[in-house]
């Protein structure tokens, strides 16, 4: 017998095919795992609308299910929009690991007209770092440079 936490459990090997280092677990987009009538209903919420992404998830979860001979329907939940907040304490550390710094919790967007926030360099941790530019490798980083190590390095952007 399957339980949820199995599925959980098989949902970890179920990478992000845009920053494979993330688990769908540990990015936070998996919302709720339910078993309806012999399938298992895995809903999940996209990481921002249109995101290119989503569709590769979603024939990983149902390729990765159907390993372990579990049928499966997965469904996309839109609301509650999806924020950095869901990445989990793993998923931040291996994305320091991999060189991508985690997103900072700002706290709302008045930021915008603040100072920037700082982002510590993921691989010497200077807080002496700029960003070169808003667009990144994927809509949703930003691209930074070391001050200190001179590094570049991808920055996971704070959705609220």
């Amino acid at each position: 017998m399957v339980s949820p936490e199995d599925i959980y459990v098989f949902l970890e090997d179920v990478k992000d095919p845009e920053v494979p280092v993330l688990s769908i677990i540990d990015l936070g987009i998996v919302r709720k795992v339910e078993q309806v009538d012999t399938n298992w209903k895995i809903t999940i919420t996209p990481t921002y609308s249109g995101c290119p992404a989503m569709q590769v998830i979603e024939e990983e979860i149902k390729i990765r299910l159907s390993q372990e001979g579990i049928s499966s329907l997965v469904v996309h939940e839109l609301s509650p929009a999806w924020t950095t907040d869901w990445i989990s304490a793993k998923g931040r550390e291996n994305l320091r690991n991999y060189g991508i710094a985690p997103p900072e919790h700002e706290v709302d967007k008045s930021v915008l007209f603040s100072a920037p926030t700082v982002v510590p360099c993921p691989k010497c941790n200077s807080r002496s770092t700029k960003m070169v530019s808003l667009f990144g490798s994927t809509a949703c980083k930003a691209h930074y440079q070391c001050l200190v190590c001179l590094e570049p390095f991808d920055y996971f952007k704070c959705l609220k």
